[in-house]
């Protein structure tokens, strides 16, 4: 069994397992987020123990079932740690974390306990926000998007409703980070990736 991985192996699996275009795009913005928030509480926090690669990869990977659990969110996140079990990685932290992005479900017992995973809950629900807001603006582009206005449609439930705005917001227990902070973080991290989303 493999107790690593690196992003070109990541995105391999990626492109096996996810033919979605739209799960692929949020499956990277997710990594990009993630990578950013890591490198900032890796830098602003000090905190060494941060492995900016393996929480970015860990974004990466975290719907890697998407397709084989279809409209069944009852294995989501499960199914993720079954392939990358059968691809021959034990990778228990990656796991963990994976499996408590899904806690609000229902579903499952895991739960978020460690910054990766509070990082890893809010940086996939924020594609949401900020993909949607851009889809809506007239250039369609991220291009010039201010943080006021992400997070308004943060406190807007009714826009984007199916992402977890309880998952965004703690961000500031969990990571130390403002509401804001984060939301300029993540804006930041979406636009140096555009030419790759068409954002």
């Amino acid at each position: 069994m493999k107790n690593s991985i690196d992003r070109e192996e990541a995105v391999e699996l990626l492109k096996k397992y996810v033919r979605s275009k739209s799960v692929y795009l949020h499956s990277i913005e997710s990594e990009a987020i993630m990578r950013k928030v890591a490198e900032f509480l890796g830098t602003a926090g000090k905190d060494d123990s941060i492995d900016v690669d393996f929480w970015a990869t860990t974004a990466l990977l975290h719907d890697l079932d998407s397709e084989v659990v279809g409209d069944d969110l009852s294995r989501h996140g499960v199914e993720t740690v079954d392939i990358l079990k059968r691809e021959g990685y034990d990778l228990p932290v990656m796991f963990e974390s994976i499996l408590s992005h899904t806690e609000a479900l229902g579903f499952t017992e895991a739960k978020r306990t460690t910054k990766m995973d509070y990082a890893l809950a809010a940086s996939e629900n924020m594609t949401g926000i900020i993909s949607a807001y851009v889809r809506m603006r007239p250039t369609k582009k991220i291009e010039g998007l201010s943080a006021k206005s992400i997070t308004k449609k943060i406190k807007d439930r009714s826009f984007a409703a199916s992402v977890n705005r309880d998952f965004i917001n703690d961000v500031e227990k969990h990571l130390g980070l403002g509401r804001s902070e984060f939301v300029t973080i993540a804006i930041d991290a979406m636009t140096e990736i555009a030419d790759q989303t068409g954002m």
